[in-house]
This record gives structure tokens, sequence and C-alpha cells, in this order.
């Protein structure tokens, strides 16, 4: 008889990592492993479309070799840490200064060597994606984090972050961390006002004076 492989997803293996409500929470984040791949510049630019196109083939490359391997997975929803580095909030920086890192989750067993010589097969076989090159696995632990659901447009995110900076400071808390986007819906099929969005900040309590 032939048997079936199981193939793991991440999305029920971590279901609070991938799940929010749209009231802010306060959840401890474990540390995973994901595919990694940084830059600067607004999201329109070609760039961080063009890393898109790069990270997403890696981490199928990743999966086709763990598949032949019998440890299937299913690719996990990309997500995306954005920041600056100037002296100005982050909604008056011009957009071609923001820092950007885009991740994708890897389950436990996949180890760095053997994606590294993935990406280098893949940077062999497959046309105009050299910045696989600058693709690497690593470990990351956001700790204690605040979280919610937005619901709308990107660039209309202001009232769910606002929310959450209330909640965290009601409970003591202020930011410990970058601005953290993971993208539920595909905005190539989901219309803007019903995109989903999970919006996360590392906290950490406030220094008491």
């Amino acid at each position: 008889m032939e048997l079936t492989m199981q193939k793991l997803d991440l999305r029920k293996e971590y279901p609070s990592y991938y799940k929010a409500g749209n009231t802010p929470e306060i959840i401890d984040v474990k540390e995973g492993k994901f595919l990694s791949l940084m830059g600067m510049g607004a999201p329109e630019d070609e760039l961080f479309q063009n890393s898109i196109m790069t990270i997403y083939p890696v981490a199928y490359s990743v999966k086709k070799y763990y598949k032949e391997q019998g440890r299937d997975f299913v690719v996990p929803k990309m997500e995306c840490f954005w920041w600056v580095e100037s002296n100005l909030p982050f909604d008056e920086t011009p957009r071609k200064e923001w820092f950007w890192e885009i991740i994708i989750r890897m389950p436990e067993f996949v180890d760095a060597v053997r994606v590294d010589e993935i990406i280098s097969e893949v940077i062999r076989t497959k046309k105009n994606l050299l910045l696989a090159n600058e693709v690497y696995l690593k470990k990351m632990t956001e700790g204690k984090s605040v979280q919610a659901m937005h619901i709308g447009s990107y660039e209309a995110e202001l009232p769910t972050i606002t929310k959450m900076l209330d909640h965290i400071a009601q409970q003591g808390y202020e930011l410990n961390g970058r601005h953290h986007e993971i993208y539920i819906s595909d905005p190539r099929k989901t219309p803007e006002e019903r995109l989903k969005t999970i919006l996360r900040y590392a906290v950490k309590p406030i220094a008491r004076q």
C-alpha cells in the first residue's frame, strides 16, 4: 500500500504566529528560522519587487529539496520588517530611505548549509536571480510582542498602529522592535479594502525612573 507523505503546514504548527484579532493583544513569539533578504527603498521600487520575485523561488527550491528527502512543507506567507535610520519619524522619512527585510519562515529541520547550496544551484540554473546570493537563513526571536489584524490598504495602517500603541502603554510596555507585517492576503488577488495584514512589534516593560 502506498503511503501518503504528510506535508508540514507552519500555519497549523504555530497558529498564534499567523493569527491575530482586530483587538491588539500581547503574545510571546518563540524563536524561528527564516529566509531573509534585506534592502532599502520604497515598496513600489524595482529592488523591493525584484527581491520578492527572488526570495520565493529560493523558498520553493528549499521546499523541493526537502520534499525529495521525504520532509515536505507548505511555504508560508511572506513577511517584512520596515524601519528608518534617520532622526525623522517613519511617516515623515522619504520612502526611498526606508529600510526593509523580507522574510519567509522555514521549518526547524531546514539547515543553513543546505540552504546555501540550494541558493548556489538557483543562481546557476535560473536567469535574473542574482539577488538570490543575498538570501540567507537566520534564526530570530521577537519575544514579547503586541499584534493586531489590520484590514485595508497598507497606506491606512495608522489607526490600527495607534490602537496597538495605546494598548501597550496601558499594559505597561513600550516598543522594542521594528514594524513587522505578515501578509495574510495576496494583494494580487484581494481588493485593497479587504487585505488582511498582521501588524506586530516587539515590546518590553517600560523602564521605571
